[in-house]
């Protein structure tokens, strides 16, 4: 898709938003359930409630092809902290941006479109800790209809990883904060990039501040890998075999970095070995899961992978014991650091995207 600069981004933003409070009562009366067969959803989702499916990890997804004049998405929205794109006809650079109030509301993303089918993707960009949000269903022109999917996509990739996963301050300023929620977008984040590069489906586990040993909060990735639900640390399940990924992306330790070397919060503060083992273990944890999977075990592009950092040797060496022990379909990759130390932007993303896809095509042949 073309680079998005900032201030297009910030037009369409604007933009967007303003449709979702101008359109007024354009839609009208064909109701869609959620719990629709020709609706298609990607992505950790709750479907417990068949009618009214829980989204709750960054980058799940709502798809499906429509005929009518008017498009309108009804969330039931925990917390009114969420943010979802709308993408109308394939058109990636043109997302309707929707800030979700919490409770039930419909928001009407698209009017006046011709005669004929539209295509239509719903992406949630925020993540587990903006709480989860309940989809009710859509609502179409009253000459509308939904039609059959589209073609669900063959190659399947997972990530497990942590802020940068997310898309934590990817459309900030250069200068600006890196914790506004409407600027956190998944969409534009380096897992979604790749995925989308390599025409293949993702799921995404992450959460900002989390590590493999210690997070900014009281549980790490070994403890919340394997929930159905993004909220919190919890008692959920996902079942594994529902999806089966091709290929693995883990991209996990900045936070470990920081908080260990920097914050001291680790106590007492582990030796090399402890390092490595602790990410060894959680890998062999993916590993039980996904046993044929091709595993990347990335890190970056923040400064964990700065200059004389020891981050990526620790990688390195529990891949290497990996191997040692006949995991052959497993490897490192590390994100060029840049200096920047904020959250990555869209730039960075891009560029670790390409250096991803790259290096994907290469293992998997694709």
């Amino acid at each position: 898709m073309p680079t998005l600069t900032r201030p297009f981004l910030r037009a369409a933003s604007l933009a967007a938003l303003l449709s979702t409070s101008c359109l007024g009562s354009a839609w009208a009366a064909v109701t869609v359930g959620a719990d629709d067969a020709r609706l298609q959803y990607t992505g950790r989702i709750d479907f417990a409630d068949k009618a009214a499916p829980v989204l709750s990890w960054p980058g799940t997804s709502i798809e499906g092809n429509f005929t009518g004049s008017s498009l309108a998405v009804t969330l039931d929205d925990q917390q009114g902290k969420n943010w979802f794109n709308v993408f109308i006809d394939g058109k990636l650079d043109q997302p309707v941006i929707i800030s979700a109030v919490q409770g039930g509301k419909t928001y009407p993303v698209a009017t006046g479109l011709p005669a004929g089918p539209h295509r239509f993707l719903i992406t949630k960009r925020t993540e587990g800790e903006e709480g989860a949000t309940v989809f009710r269903g859509l609502q179409l022109a009253d000459d509308g209809s939904l039609l059959a999917p589209p073609p669900r996509k063959t190659r399947r990739i997972a990530f497990f990883g942590d802020s940068i996963t997310s898309g934590m301050g990817n459309e900030a300023p250069d200068d600006g904060p890196d914790d506004k929620t409407r600027d956190k977008n998944n969409f534009m984040a380096y897992d979604a990039i790749t995925a989308r590069a390599l025409d293949a489906e993702m799921h995404v586990v992450s959460q900002s501040g989390i590590g493999v040993m210690v997070s900014w909060f009281p549980f790490i990735m070994p403890q919340f890998y394997d929930q159905l639900s993004a909220v919190g640390n919890n008692d959920s399940r996902w079942d594994f075999s529902q999806w089966t990924p091709d290929v693995v992306v883990i991209n996990l330790f900045q936070n470990d970095k920081w908080l260990i070397d920097r914050e001291k919060r680790l106590q007492p503060i582990p030796t090399d070995a402890q390092r490595i083992a602790a990410y060894k273990d959680f890998v062999k944890k993916i590993r039980a899961e996904y046993p044929r999977a091709y595993i990347v075990c990335a890190l970056g592009s923040m400064d964990a992978v700065s200059p004389g950092s020891q981050w990526p040797g620790y990688i390195r060496s529990a891949v290497a014991q990996l191997h040692a022990e006949k995991d052959e379909r497993i490897d490192t990759l590390f994100f060029d650091y840049t200096g920047y130390d904020k959250h990555p932007r869209v730039k960075h993303h891009q560029a670790n995207a390409a250096k991803l896809t790259a290096f994907i095509r290469q293992k998997m042949g694709w």
